[in-house]
C-alpha cells in the first residue's frame, strides 16, 4: 500500500487554468447559495441556546483537526506525508453545503445546522487557515520522514490560505446575504434552484477531475477509499458521541455528526489548484486524491446515515 501511496503523491493532477477558474466560480456560487439562507437571527441563536451550539463549533473546529491529527499520526508510514496533510486540509474546512439537508433528512436539529453553517461559514474565514497552519505544521515535525524533502516542501503559509479564502468564500457570503435583506422575495424564489444546481455543479466538478484522471483513478481508489472512509466514519461517531457527552439531545448530537463529518471539500481543492499556495512543480497527488474523494463519500455517508436516522425515509422534515 506505501509504494502505491508514494507513487500518488509524485502525481500532478490534470487540471489546467480554465479548470481552476470553474473549480472557483463552482465553490464561490455554493457559497453564495449557502448565505441565501443565512441571517442575522441565525447567529442570534447560537446566543439563545449556546450549549448546543458551543458543542458543534468545539466539534467541528478543535475536536476534528485534533482527531484527524492523531489519525494520520498513528497510521505512521502506512501513509505518506501528503495523504496525512490531505487529511488535515479537509478536516480545516468549514462544514459542506448539504450538510443543512442531510440534517433535515436524519430527523435531525436543522435550526441548529443553519446556526453552525452560519458560523463555520464564516469563521472558517479565519479557522480555515489556522488550522491548517497549525496542524499540518504540527504533523509534518511528528512524521517519521519529517527529514525528507517533500515534506520540507509542504509549509504551509496561512495569509495564501486566508487570501483565498476570502475570494472564493468571504465575499459570496457577503453578497449572498446582503441580496437575502435587501431582496427577500427574490431570494425565497430562486434558493432551492440554486441550491440543487450547486449541488449538481459540485457533482459534476468532482467527476471532471476524476475522468480527466480517470486512469490514475482507477489505480489508486481503493486506497484512498479506505483511508477516506475510516477518516469521515470517526469523524461522523465523534461528533455523534461529542453531542451525547454533552448530555445533547439525541435529534441535536444527530446535527453534530452531521456538521462534524460533512466537510467543505470543494474549498480544498480550490486551496490546492491555487499555485500561491501549492506551486505547480508541487507533488501534491495525494492530497488531492483524498480531497476530492471525500467530496462524493460525504455525500453517500451522509444520506446513508440519514436513512438510518430517519427510518429509511429520505424526506426532508419541516
Amino acid at each position: 500500500m506505501i509504494d502505491a501511496l508514494i507513487e500518488i503523491d509524485s502525481i500532478r493532477l490534470n487540471f489546467d487554468d480554465s479548470g481552476r477558474m470553474f473549480l472557483n466560480l463552482t465553490i464561490a456560487f455554493i457559497m453564495f447559495g449557502i448565505a441565501l439562507e443565512l441571517k442575522p437571527e441565525d447567529f442570534k441563536k447560537l446566543l439563545k441556546n449556546p450549549k448546543p451550539a458551543f458543542v458543534g463549533i468545539l466539534s467541528q473546529f478543535l475536536l476534528m483537526p485534533l482527531l484527524t491529527f492523531c489519525l494520520a499520526l498513528s497510521l505512521g508510514d502506512v501513509i505518506t506525508p501528503t495523504i496525512g496533510m490531505g487529511m488535515i486540509l479537509v478536516a480545516a474546512c468549514p462544514g459542506g453545503n448539504i450538510s443543512n439537508f442531510i440534517s433535515s433528512l436524519a430527523k435531525g436539529n436543522v435550526a441548529l445546522s443553519v446556526s453552525l453553517t452560519a458560523f463555520s461559514s464564516i469563521g472558517g474565514l479565519l479557522l480555515t487557515p489556522l488550522n491548517f497552519t497549525f496542524w499540518g505544521n504540527l504533523y509534518m515535525r511528528f512524521y517519521t520522514g519529517a527529514d525528507s524533502a517533500l515534506v520540507r516542501s509542504l509549509q504551509i503559509d496561512a495569509v495564501d490560505v486566508l487570501q483565498t479564502i476570502v475570494i472564493i468564500l468571504g465575499l459570496p457570503l457577503v453578497i449572498g446575504i446582503f441580496v437575502n435583506r435587501k431582496f427577500p422575495k427574490f431570494t425565497l424564489a430562486v434558493v432551492v434552484w440554486i441550491k440543487r444546481f450547486s449541488i449538481i455543479a459540485f457533482i459534476g466538478l468532482i467527476v471532471a477531475i476524476f475522468a480527466s484522471n480517470i486512469d490514475l483513478f482507477m489505480k489508486y481508489i481503493q486506497y484512498i477509499f479506505l483511508i477516506v472512509l475510516v477518516h469521515n466514519a470517526l469523524a461522523l461517531t465523534m461528533g455523534y458521541f461529542t453531542g451525547r457527552a454533552f448530555k445533547l439531545s439525541k435529534n441535536d448530537s444527530k446535527t453534530i455528526a452531521i456538521e462534524t463529518g460533512i466537510q467543505n471539500s470543494g474549498l480544498a481543492l480550490a486551496l490546492l489548484f491555487n499555485p500561491m499556495i501549492f506551486p505547480q512543480d508541487m507533488a501534491i497527488g495525494g492530497m488531492a486524491f483524498i480531497a476530492a474523494w471525500w467530496g462524493v463519500w460525504h455525500i453517500v455517508s451522509g444520506l446513508t446515515l440519514a436513512g438510518f436516522w430517519s427510518g429509511f425515509s429520505l424526506k426532508p422534515t419541516t
